[in-house]
C-alpha cells in the first residue's frame, strides 16, 4: 500500500467533504432551540446597521471568521488563494489549514503565504496540539507564524480524529503544559495563541486548563457540523477501520454547550463560534451567546472551489443575513447584539 504523505491526506480531507455526507446523524448545534424576539418596529435602517469589529485588537468589517481549512498540496494552494482574496476585500477573519506540512516539507510554505492576497486580513496560523509531542516546539511554532505571517497561531485539538485514523498520532499526554509553553514562548514575541477544536467541542475541564495556560482566545469548533469521524470513515482502507470511525459519528459536545462551557469558567472570554455555524442568523445566535467572532466552513470550502467571486458572494449573503437579524432585533451595532437575549425553544 502506497505511503499515506500528509498532502495526500489533505486532498482526501477535501475531496470527501465535497463528494460525501460526513454530518453528525442525531447530534445538532444546539441552534435551531434558539430564537430571537422579533421587533415589528425596530427604528432603524438596515443600510446603517454596523457590522464592524475587532479581534485581537485589529478591526473587522464583520465578526466572520473562514474557518481553518486546507493547504499544503497545489489544490489547497489555489483553495486558500480564493478564501484569501475575498476575505481581503470584505475585510473578515482567515485560519489556515493545519501547516505540520511545511514543517516535513517547506516547498509547501507557498500554499500558506498569503499575505500578498490579503495584506491587511486577520489571519491565523495552524498546527495540531499533537505535535508538540511528536517533536515540535516554540521555534516550529513561531516558523508557521513567520511563513504565514499570521497575527496569531492555531493550536487544533483533534484527539477523536487522530484515534480513528490509521495513521494517526494518538500520544495526547503532557499537552496542558506543552501548551503553556507554546503560549509564553508565543506571548514573548507578541503572538496570541488560540486553542480550537475541530468539531467536538470543548468541556468546562477543558475550558478551564486552556485558559489557565495562557490561551487568549478558544475557538470551540462543536459538534453539528462535519463530523471528522465520519471524514476519516471514507478514508479507511479496511472494514475495522470503517466501523471503528462509524462508531463515533455522533459524538461531541453541541455548539451551543460549548460556548457555554467556556464562558460558565471565564465570562467575557473571546469565543469563536464554529462548529456546523452555516449562516448569518446562526452567527448573530453566537454573539448573542457571548462569542465575538462565528466561524463557517463548508459554505466557504464549496465557493473556494469555484472562484473567488463566489467566495465573496458567500460572505456578503452572510453579511445581508447578520444584518438583517439585527435589524429585526433592534441592534445598531455588534455591541448591542451582543446583549440580546434569544429565546430557548
Amino acid at each position: 500500500m502506497p505511503k499515506v504523505t500528509t498532502g495526500t491526506r489533505k486532498d482526501d480531507h477535501i475531496r470527501i467533504n465535497l463528494e460525501e455526507n460526513v454530518g453528525f446523524n442525531t447530534v445538532a448545534t444546539g441552534l435551531d432551540r434558539l430564537r430571537f424576539e422579533h421587533r415589528a418596529l425596530p427604528e432603524l435602517d438596515l443600510e446603517a446597521i454596523d457590522l464592524s469589529t475587532e479581534f485581537f485588537g485589529k478591526p473587522m468589517g464583520a465578526p466572520i471568521l473562514i474557518s481553518s481549512m486546507t493547504g499544503g498540496t497545489t489544490h489547497a494552494g489555489q483553495i486558500n488563494r480564493n478564501l484569501a482574496l475575498a476575505a481581503e476585500e470584505m475585510q473578515i477573519a482567515m485560519g489556515l489549514g493545519s501547516m505540520r506540512v511545511v514543517l516535513e516539507d517547506p516547498a509547501a510554505a507557498e500554499t500558506f503565504a498569503l499575505r500578498k492576497y490579503a495584506p491587511t486580513t486577520l489571519l491565523f496560523a495552524n498546527l495540531g496540539a499533537v505535535q508538540l509531542n511528536y517533536g515540535y516546539g516554540v521555534d516550529d511554532c513561531m516558523k508557521l507564524v513567520d511563513v504565514s505571517e499570521a497575527d496569531a497561531l492555531i493550536l487544533h485539538f483533534n484527539v477523536l480524529q487522530e484515534a480513528v485514523q490509521p495513521e494517526g498520532d494518538t500520544n495526547f499526554s503532557d499537552l496542558i503544559r506543552k501548551t503553556e509553553e507554546i503560549c509564553k514562548g508565543l506571548a514573548a514575541q507578541g503572538v496570541p495563541v488560540i486553542a480550537k477544536e475541530v468539531g467536538w467541542g470543548f468541556s468546562s475541564e477543558d475550558a478551564r486548563n486552556l485558559i489557565n495556560a495562557g490561551v487568549a482566545a478558544i475557538d470551540v469548533a462543536g459538534a453539528g457540523g462535519t463530523s471528522w469521524s465520519q471524514v476519516e470513515m471514507y478514508r479507511a482502507q479496511t472494514d475495522i477501520q470503517r466501523n471503528i470511525a462509524a462508531t463515533f459519528v455522533d459524538w461531541g459536545i453541541p455548539t451551543v454547550d460549548a460556548i457555554q462551557n467556556v464562558l460558565t469558567v471565564k465570562p467575557d472570554f473571546p469565543v469563536i463560534a464554529s462548529g456546523g455555524v452555516r449562516n448569518g442568523l446562526e452567527i448573530a445566535k453566537t454573539i448573542a451567546l457571548g462569542a465575538q467572532l462565528g466561524g463557517m466552513a463548508g459554505p466557504f470550502l464549496r465557493a473556494a472551489i469555484d472562484s473567488t467571486d463566489a467566495v465573496t458572494d458567500v460572505i456578503w449573503q452572510t453579511m445581508r443575513e447578520l444584518q438583517i437579524a439585527m435589524l429585526c432585533t433592534g441592534n445598531a451595532d455588534i455591541a448591542s447584539l451582543a446583549t440580546t437575549p434569544l429565546i430557548r425553544i
